[in-house]
């Protein structure tokens, strides 16, 4: 039986709730989402998980978020524990390629993983991203440059993209 940690992730941005796995961080919530919320999230990819409110198992996670978040920090040092498709995890892979301060398009995403076609699917993986900020989902904009959905909202979106420094259009 696998043991899911969570807790609480407070800045003076955000307020999310985050889970981990002894393998590694598997959940950055949205901005307003509960922690029921949570944690159904959480069990789609943990059939039979037990949870445990454990605020000091998250501390180092914490850390690193609030660091980047203070922007004080630009990658992310520690482990995740994503499981998803084998399709979902290769996009989510190369996702963590884009470096801070950079974007590219969801083709972008579909050409690196070589399936230039599957453009709307690469969107659903990216969509479906339970370790938003550290697997830097925010970094995919649209084409045109146009700021595009974000699990975490369009507020959060922008908040990361202008905290790397990042030029993007209103929709």
């Amino acid at each position: 039986m696998i043991t899911i940690q969570w807790g609480v992730l407070k800045t003076d941005e955000i307020t999310v709730y985050l889970a981990k796995t002894e393998k590694g961080l598997c959940y950055v919530g949205s901005p307003g989402e509960d922690v029921e919320a949570c944690m159904t999230a959480v069990k789609k990819r943990f059939l039979g998980a037990v949870f445990e409110e454990n605020e000091s198992a998250l501390q180092p996670y914490i850390k690193e978020l609030q660091q980047y978040i203070s922007g004080q920090r630009k990658t992310f040092s520690l482990s995740v524990d994503v499981n998803g498709t084998a399709f979902q995890e290769e996009v989510w892979l190369a996702l963590m390629d884009i470096p801070y301060g950079e974007t590219c398009a969801y083709s972008d995403i579909a050409e690196k993983i070589g399936r230039p076609s599957s453009v709307r699917a690469v969107g659903a993986a990216i969509g479906a991203n339970p370790v938003m900020i550290a697997i830097p989902c925010h970094r995919v904009i649209g084409k045109s440059g146009k700021i595009t959905g974000y699990r975490g909202g369009l507020d959060m979106k922008r908040m990361l993209l202008q905290l790397e420094g990042i030029y993007y259009v209103e929709e």
